[in-house]
């Protein structure tokens, strides 16, 4: 289960809402910031970014590839180890605005990750330290340490102890 805050609305859907609940003038900002640096190809200056307008806190070395769109709305609720890289086009949600609700949830995402291109990672989840995402995985749940998952909907593939095993064993 994902570990989301639910606030409801009442009246029109929870988009209507939508500046009652975030700045405006914050989403213009984070916008802005979440676009440049969706083209920059520097790592360091795209970390920096983030770190210095967006308040997400990045871990040392950690690498976000070209079109990685954060959410616009609370990127602050968005932390990434040390290590980690996330792949082209992947989308990290911190929120959902539904008919008769909003949700916020902290997404962590741990040291040494690797997230496969074009992957959507909800609000709420928590990938641990070491763990493999397939490229276009929808992560709708908490991913083990060390494990390997995959596909939509998201299933594990191997556990960490079965990953150590497949490294150990060489390859014909």
């Amino acid at each position: 289960m994902r570990k989301t805050k639910r606030y409801p609305v009442s009246g029109a859907n929870s988009l209507w809402h939508v500046y009652q609940t975030v700045p405006f003038f914050k989403v213009v900002k984070n916008f802005i910031v979440i676009q440049t640096a969706r083209y920059t190809p520097f790592l360091g200056v795209k970390n920096w970014m983030y770190r210095t307008f967006l308040r997400m806190k990045i871990g040392e070395q950690s690498s976000f590839a070209l079109m990685v769109m954060l959410d616009v709305m609370f990127p602050e609720k968005i932390s990434v180890g040390r290590n980690t890289v996330i792949g082209y086009n992947t989308t990290i949600l911190a929120h959902e605005y539904l008919i008769k609700e909003y949700r916020l949830g902290e997404v962590a995402i741990g040291d040494e990750v690797m997230i496969g291109a074009n992957t959507t990672i909800l609000p709420g989840v928590t990938i641990g330290d070491g763990a493999v995402v397939s490229a276009g995985t929808l992560v709708h749940k908490d991913v083990p340490p060390g494990a390997f998952v995959g596909g939509n909907p998201m299933r594990l593939i191997y556990t960490k102890e079965e990953m150590e095993k497949r490294m150990e064993t060489p390859s014909e």
